[in-house]
């Protein structure tokens, strides 16, 4: 085979990688242009755990001049990322599936749809949930003498931070199932170190969250209890040998 002949698949699997990327960034362009004129609605609405939670002639402030701008803007960006989430993992769902066996194709697709749903869940646990409980707690301790006023584009860096963790908090049970599925570890195994996966939630509630203890708790909690859900849902999808199955599959596909 020559080399012009070892190259051209790659080129066309390098085109095919280019068009999903510009696919998956013209949704989110798309969709950050349509919700564009809401920005300082979703701005609001994202601030309205602390706002209802100031005390009593507080507000939130702005230190530099363009943050009333560009903050809102940051936030629409992002939460086009967040609604496009969907269509960019199909992308990658299509672009990896010419490559994967019949059985792992049958598992990649519903893992998908799953882990964007357990994202979602961990935001929206987040806001409806560790947010009042945790800007309850801060608007409750003041100092003497102290104005509690936050800085609207710090309390986005703070509120982001609190997504990200809380929706890769909520991907345990499908980091499990992978897991038992690739054969790394299996369901016996992992039920035998419960305890020290108990203890490294608490810390990894501690590493990724605030430091305060009532939003360490709230992810530390619910990471447990999706563990259990992923250990019973892993022992379907435990790793068997099928090597020869697989090579059935292709030969059956070609």
């Amino acid at each position: 085979m020559s080399s012009v002949e070892q190259t051209q698949p790659l080129i066309s699997h390098l085109l095919e990688l280019r068009n999903r990327l510009l696919r998956a960034i013209l949704a989110i362009l798309v969709v950050f242009v349509g919700l564009i004129y809401f920005s300082n609605e979703i701005y609001e609405f994202i601030s309205k755990p602390l706002v209802e939670r100031l005390p009593e002639g507080a507000t939130m402030i702005a230190t530099d001049v363009a943050s009333p701008f560009f903050t809102p803007l940051k936030l629409t960006l992002i939460a086009a990322v967040f609604l496009a989430v969907p269509f960019i993992l199909y992308q990658v769902w299509a672009f990896v599936a010419p490559g994967l066996y019949k059985h792992e194709r049958r598992l990649i697709m519903p893992l998908m749809f799953s882990s964007s749903l357990l994202f979602y869940c961990g935001v929206a646990f987040a806001y409806y949930v560790v947010f009042p409980l945790v800007f309850g707690f801060f608007t409750a301790i003041s100092l003497g003498g102290v104005e509690f006023a936050t800085d609207i584009s710090s309390y986005l860096d703070f509120v982001l931070a609190l997504f990200l963790a809380f929706g890769i908090a909520f991907e345990v049970p499908v980091a499990i199932i992978l897991l038992c599925w690739t054969g790394a570890t299996d369901p016996k195994s992992l039920s035998q170190k419960r305890p020290y996966i108990i203890v490294g939630a608490f810390v990894v509630g501690m590493m990724l969250t605030p430091p305060d203890m009532i939003s360490q708790t709230l992810l530390a909690i619910p990471m447990c209890l999706l563990f259990e859900v992923g250990l019973f849902f892993a022992r379907f999808y435990v790793r068997k040998n099928t090597d020869e199955e697989s090579e059935g599959e292709n030969e059956s596909e070609s």
